[in-house]
């Protein structure tokens, strides 16, 4: 039996240990099917700093989450064993060496079936989370939620920034090409040929403007065709929101989903084959009465409870018993 939240009808949800949802740690569990992970890096960052207090902010925004989520009908934290794992510690001032102490550490949490919601952290990050997701499952599809393309080549001669890991990505071989998808993008661009770089990788692009006049059924058909039954990945900056849903990121850029729009899609994915996700770029100090970190609680929960119902799909289903014809 699965060990869940601190219950909140015997200790206050503004009290004790800010562990996601007031989730059990990893260390007060025997096993973990799904753990919540943070990455208190920024150092790829190319405007507003600030991502690095993002996994403290997140656990912080998600006292008030509840045990049963009504939207998808599932109870993610009695279908599965659902842990906090903390943070990983990675080197603020060597990119290269942080990113292989991620890919390292996603490993290790990943070696015995336990599946990732990683808070960032800004979006340097889903290129190590990518790589462990290669390793253990081979090139996966991506669902890629943003206002922007992260599909530059370099800034300042970096090769790795928060602007850049879905190119690396790609010139890697981890992802598979044939389902990548932007959702959300918005706002002008350096040029024409960063759209003609990102087809050319294999990305297709649902516009924030896309999602408002289809509407989210049409969008989430759209993904769900691209995807199939492959592994799939799904990244969330959380710029992908307009400001008004989220003000507290490093690069805002107006026109954005709102957060119903964000949780609606990702509830869409229900029975994809979901192996791991990110949420990042949420940026406190410019946050707002917690709007931002609300919205990222709200998805990384939806993630968590996705996650939670592959597992329960995933699990043998007792037959033959007492009373049954």
């Amino acid at each position: 039996m699965p060990i869940g939240p601190v219950d909140a009808s015997k200790n206050p949800r503004y009290a004790g240990f800010a562990t996601f949802a007031r989730l059990p740690r990893l260390d007060q569990v025997e096993r973990a099917d799904i753990a919540v992970v943070g990455v208190p890096f920024d150092t790829g960052v190319s405007y507003r700093p600030g991502a690095r207090f993002g996994p403290a902010h997140v656990r912080e925004s998600s006292r008030l989450l509840r045990p049963y989520n009504p939207a998808l009908d599932v109870s993610p934290f009695a279908s599965a064993q659902v842990v906090d794992a903390g943070d990983i510690a990675a080197n603020p001032f060597h990119i290269e060496e942080a990113l292989d102490t991620v890919q390292a550490s996603a490993l290790e949490l990943t070696a015995g079936g336990t599946r990732l919601v990683t808070i960032g952290g800004d979006h340097t990050i889903a290129l190590p989370l990518l790589r462990a997701a290669a390793e253990r499952h081979g090139p996966v599809a991506l669902v890629h939620f943003d206002a922007h393309l992260d599909t530059w080549d370099t800034y300042f001669g970096a090769e790795y920034t928060h602007g850049t890991p879905f190119r690396r990505a790609v010139e890697e071989g981890i992802l598979d090409t044939e389902a990548l998808c932007h959702v959300g993008t918005r706002g002008p661009l350096y040029g024409k040929k960063d759209l003609e770089d990102d087809r050319r990788f294999g990305f297709g692009i649902v516009t924030s403007s896309d999602v408002f006049r289809q509407g989210v059924d049409e969008v989430v058909e759209k993904i769900r065709k691209r995807v199939g039954t492959r592994p799939v990945y799904v990244s969330v900056d959380i710029d992908v929101l307009d400001p008004a849903h989220a003000p507290g990121t490093g690069t805002p850029e107006a026109g954005g989903l709102t957060s119903r729009e964000l949780l609606e899609i990702l509830r869409g994915f229900a029975g994809l084959n979901l192996i791991g996700a990110d949420v990042v770029e949420v940026a406190p100090a410019y946050d707002h009465a917690e709007l931002t970190g609300v919205a990222a609680s709200h998805v990384a929960y939806d993630l968590v409870s996705l996650l939670a119902m592959r597992k329960a799909d995933a699990e043998p289903k007792a037959i033959g018993t007492a009373g049954q014809a």
